[in-house]
């Protein structure tokens, strides 16, 4: 008999040796170290991986033969769960240490076993009564008028536990409601509380750009985001379209973030006027990726507007630093500059040419008749 099972509509695929794509709003993981031999003896520690983006780490005390995407049952406090093996070896290790978690401090449960069609079957019906769960625990909640909101429910693989995932504000005294839960559902209620990013991540969907949120599948760190990255990138300040579905400010704002500031580096200073043997011109604009730069002749509105590249800019500033100023922005005084018109792309044919031609056989055809009359 196989000991090894999968969760059958909710299982993983595995992308590519050691990089794992897992199901629905589940991080993935990818092992660096999946080509060194030996390198789950190195450690006895696994990480595991449950509903969404709760994680633990656990020991593998009786050596099982793990893989990632084997579904095991640790411990829990009380009963056990049941969890996605996602990474084991001595990256997890560095994984503890990326989320400060001391193993002194922090308790190191251990892997029982693999997890058998029985356990499989009970989990799936603990996991059946978690949209129930939660719309009922909403109800409670505002009957005993608690300035709060349930964001998700998450039962333990036996059922005999259910964490509640709530968003607040400020602090709520909820010693009566978890008194409430355990009479109503008749288990082990453990309540915890996230933000909106995370509850995003949990809950999942499709962003504006037609494609499934960062949060629910690969971010694992949460990032502070400011109206100075969308300011930095030249994008309007317009709330509206700048916040997610968590009502805060997008994630990917962030990421080109690095990028436009070392395109920054390149670019003129932006209270210091260039000076030139036409006028003062004052800076109005930037485009860092474009690496150009335009400038006006009045300080507080675009009047007579020029732009030229950055690094034309920083040349005259340094010419201005040494008293110099030159004849005008452009490299090469009364240099023209090209007038992009219109141009025919059709060719030296006009679009009318048809109509001429059908007019002149027009023209013809009286004289052929009189030739045939004489």
């Amino acid at each position: 008999m196989n000991d090894k099972f999968t969760l059958g509509n909710d299982a993983s695929s595995l992308s590519s040796r050691g990089s794992r794509r897992n199901s629905a709003h589940m991080l993935p993981v990818t092992d660096w170290l999946c080509d060194v031999s030996d390198n789950t003896r190195l450690s006895d520690l696994v990480e595991v991986q449950f509903k969404n983006t709760r994680k633990g780490y656990f020991h593998n005390a009786d050596r099982l033969p793990l893989e990632k995407g084997s579904v095991v049952v640790v411990e829990a406090n009380p009963g056990y769960d049941l969890g996605e093996v996602v990474l084991t070896g001595e990256l997890v290790k560095l994984q503890m240490k990326k989320y400060h978690i001391d193993t002194d401090r922090y308790e190191v449960r251990n892997i029982l076993r693999f997890a058998t069609d029985q356990d499989l079957e009970r989990a799936r019906e603990a996991h059946s009564r978690e949209q129930a769960t939660m719309i009922k625990s909403r109800q409670l909640a505002k009957s005993l008028g608690l300035e709060m909101k349930i964001g998700d429910v998450e039962y333990q693989g036996d059922g005999s536990k259910a964490i509640f995932y709530y968003i607040a504000d400020g602090r709520v005294d909820f010693r009566q409601l978890i008194k409430v839960y355990a009479e109503t559902f008749r288990i082990r209620v453990e309540m915890k509380q996230i933000g909106a990013r995370q509850e995003a991540g949990r809950i999942g969907g499709t962003g504006p750009c037609g494609r499934e949120l960062c949060c629910s599948t690969w971010i694992t760190n949460f990032s502070s985001v400011g109206t100075g990255a969308a300011r930095l990138q030249n994008i309007s300040p317009n709330l509206q379209k700048l916040a997610g579905q968590c009502a805060k400010l997008k994630c990917c704002l962030n990421y080109e973030v690095p990028v436009y500031e070392e395109a920054q580096k390149k670019m003129p200073p932006r209270h210091v006027p260039l000076e030139t043997q036409d006028g003062s011109f004052y800076l109005f604009s930037t485009d860092p990726l474009a690496e150009q730069v335009t400038y006006s002749t009045d300080e507080h509105v675009p009047a007579n507007l020029v732009t030229i590249p950055a690094s034309r800019a920083m040349a005259i500033l340094e010419m201005n630093r040494r008293g110099e100023k030159p004849f005008s922005l452009e490299e090469k005084a009364g240099a023209k500059t090209e007038e992009l018109g219109y141009h025919n792309v059709v060719g030296q044919d006009d679009v009318t040419r048809f109509d001429r031609k059908k007019r002149d056989k027009n023209r013809r055809r009286p004289n052929r008749d009189r030739r045939r009359e004489r």
